[in-house]
């Protein structure tokens, strides 16, 4: 007979088969998954971001649901999506060159320049990734270093959460990799089949859009 462990998950008490994740075991427990699930056991999509204190620990840490195996005693809290008050806004199209890259770095993300180095980031994340290293990087203008840290990032929010200088780190991270593409040349198989799209030797088939009465246009 398999054993079963008991955990406690966003307050409910919860049996489960040791060898579940805490998703698995919440989901299967009856409990109507309305939030905290995306890619559902993938570890891609960071939805189901937790705060996680075992049997006898005082210690509370961050993790992804599906990643973490339930253990006997376990406390789990989920942590809804959130949107913080500052947000940064940016146009891509504003990226011409990279000669003045490091300098919209400094004026959509100014706070970077501040880090505590209190590497709460890098505890917060459940992916293990150098996160105050990638920030560092991405303020001295190395970006390429940056986009190495943060290629991996599933944009869970948890080091955003645990900035005491709201820097975003995650979405630094990503405008760094969103302007190195960019500013990079685009895979040629994507080029040529968009050429052969544009002069007609590709054509795209699939639903036709719909017109103002709702019924599909005629193709």
């Amino acid at each position: 007979m398999r054993e079963t462990v008991h955990l406690t998950i966003d307050g409910c008490e919860v049996a489960a088969d040791p060898t579940q994740s805490i998703l698995q075991a919440y989901a299967r427990s009856g409990a109507e998954l309305t939030a905290n699930v995306g890619c559902l056991g993938q570890g891609v999509c960071g939805s189901c971001r937790c705060l996680i204190r075992k049997d006898q620990e005082r210690q509370v840490s961050t993790a992804l649901a599906c990643e973490t195996r339930v253990e006997a005693g376990m406390q789990v809290s989920f942590i809804d999506h959130f949107l913080p008050a500052h947000v940064h806004r940016y146009d891509l199209s504003d990226i011409r060159d990279s000669w003045g890259l490091l300098g919209q770095i400094r004026a959509v993300f100014p706070e970077a320049a501040y880090c505590r180095h209190c590497s709460g980031c890098d505890r917060a994340c459940p992916k293990g990734l150098p996160v105050q290293s990638g920030v560092a990087s991405a303020v001295a203008g190395d970006l390429a270093a940056a986009a190495a840290v943060f290629d991996p990032c599933v944009m869970c929010n948890l080091c955003t959460l645990a900035c005491p200088e709201n820097i975003r780190p995650n979405h630094l991270g990503l405008f760094v990799r969103r302007a190195i593409a960019a500013l990079t040349l685009r895979p040629v198989d994507l080029m040529r089949r968009l050429r052969d799209i544009e002069t007609g030797a590709m054509t795209v088939e699939g639903p036709q859009p719909a017109t103002a009465s709702g019924e599909p246009a005629e193709g």
